[in-house]
């Protein structure tokens, strides 16, 4: 507070009162302190500066001053002034002292769904992707499609670890940048759709999809699944589009049959569908390898969709679709129209990983680390007679129960145990049809899921 702000102290002084002057400057300085009017490093006005103002000798405003530096309340320092300190010990009152502080809340370990495992990022690396992709010039304008180096990055991951080869030209005209599936799924109900059609979306399913749609207007329906995957002859007629994940079904964990494949293209082709794969974590593979892609199949109706979310981290905000020319113009055209496009921060860090060899290295230890833990999990849980439902990929199993009330035990169970499963009926957008946990292995530490895997056993055989 400089010196002539003195006027900003409603400071009164009775003159006719019994109680010094002087006395009565300190208890009022001292009660603004407390009431937040004056605050710790505040610089107060001189002693002459406030005499002159409140119209006493300077020997009062001394005098004042003097008695509160004395108590802690305020301090000077030289050639500078005088300033409100923090409150002094023993001022404030008993039941306004701090706090003890509250011991650590117990640790609860997180097996849902959709996490990273981000422990297997080589810090170095990552720290080098981002210092290479500050040197990149910054940009003067957007790239409505991606930056043409990321795209190219794209088509050369989908051709070396899902078997993808572009078709149609240029990968920088095939692939367009995304901000990952859910923000895609967004655009493509808002660009190729339009509100009141109909979506067919696998029941149960991805659910943050299913919101995409709904807020722009899409009406969604439920496609039935058996252990296999999608049912095909059971998609609702009269649809636009079919949403689903045939590599490795979410949740479930099922690779759709080649047959089942071929039927969903040829109806696709038949009635004007769409077909939208989300490949969430195609790379996740531990068995054999991946049946081909559905954008490989049938490039002229399938939407592909992938995301660096599961196989590095959703820090990047970086994902990529391969659409048939007429969904790639209009998603182009609706950035164009709205102003809405993905990032380019994350889309140059995927380059530098590329570019150094990173990614592929990362991603050779990301397979070998999930399938050791996969190995650890179904062992204990096939050693107790527990079936484990899905395909040898991805990174999480699912166990089946068999009713709602069971598997809210489990959960509950879990939870006063410090973990925290998933359940296969929040992954429905109706009634749910499937019950059971879905047990991620990729958010804790080996040592984690080691130690609670005899707790996990226990839960579901007791």
């Amino acid at each position: 507070m400089p010196d002539d702000s003195s006027d900003a102290l409603l400071i009164t002084l009775d003159r006719t009162a019994a109680t010094p002057l002087a006395v009565q400057l300190a208890d009022a300085l001292r009660a603004a302190a407390s009431a937040g009017q004056l605050r710790s490093g505040d610089r107060l006005p001189s002693t002459r500066t406030l005499a002159t103002h409140l119209r006493v000798s300077r020997t009062v405003t001394a005098a004042a001053y003097d008695q509160l530096h004395a108590e802690g309340w305020i301090v000077g320092r030289h050639g500078s002034g005088t300033y409100v300190t923090t409150t002094p010990p023993g001022a404030m009152p008993v039941d306004t002292a701090r706090p003890r502080p509250a011991p650590p809340e117990r640790e609860v370990i997180d097996l849902q769904l959709g996490i990273p495992w981000v422990g297997g990022l080589d810090r170095a690396a990552w720290r080098r992707a981002w210092r290479c992709a500050a040197d990149s010039d910054p940009l003067i304008r957007h790239h409505l499609a991606g930056l043409p180096e990321y795209r190219e990055v794209v088509a050369e991951h989908l051709l070396r670890h899902r078997g993808l080869t572009i078709r149609g030209g240029l990968a920088t005209e095939a692939v367009l940048a995304t901000a990952g599936t859910s923000a895609a799924v967004a655009e493509l109900a808002a660009a190729v759709l339009r509100p009141g059609d109909a979506v067919a979306v696998e029941e149960p399913g991805y659910q943050r999809a299913v919101g995409a749609f709904e807020a722009a207007g899409i009406r969604v329906l439920p496609a039935p699944l058996d252990r296999h995957g999608l049912l095909v002859d059971e998609v609702p007629t009269g649809v636009r589009a079919v949403y689903c994940s045939p590599a490795h079904q979410y949740p479930l964990g099922s690779r759709l049959p080649a047959a089942r494949r071929v039927a969903l293209v040829q109806r696709a082709r038949a009635e004007g569908w769409w077909v939208i794969e989300d490949d969430y974590d195609g790379e996740l593979r531990y068995d054999v390898a991946p049946l081909p892609l559905l954008a490989a199949l049938a490039p002229d109706v399938v939407v592909h969709l992938g995301t660096t979310s599961k196989i590095l981290t959703p820090t990047l905000g970086a994902g990529w679709m391969v659409a048939p020319p007429p969904v790639a113009s209009a998603i182009t055209a609706y950035r164009e129209r709205t102003g809405t496009k993905p990032a380019a921060a994350g889309q140059r860090v995927v380059v530098e990983l590329a570019r150094n060899g990173d990614l592929g290295r990362h991603l050779r230890r990301l397979r070998r680390e999930l399938s050791e833990r996969r190995v650890l999990v179904v062992d204990a849980l096939r050693a107790a007679g527990i079936p484990v439902l899905g395909d040898d990929a991805g990174a999480h199993v699912v166990v089946l129960l068999p009713s709602a009330q069971r598997e809210r035990e489990v959960l509950d169970a879990a939870e006063r145990h410090g973990f925290r499963l998933d359940s296969l009926s929040r992954h429905h957008a109706g009634h749910s049809r499937w019950y059971g946990v879905a047990i991620g292995y990729t958010a804790c530490s080996r040592d984690q899921l080691t130690g609670v895997l005899p707790v996990l056993v226990d839960l579901l055989v007791s």
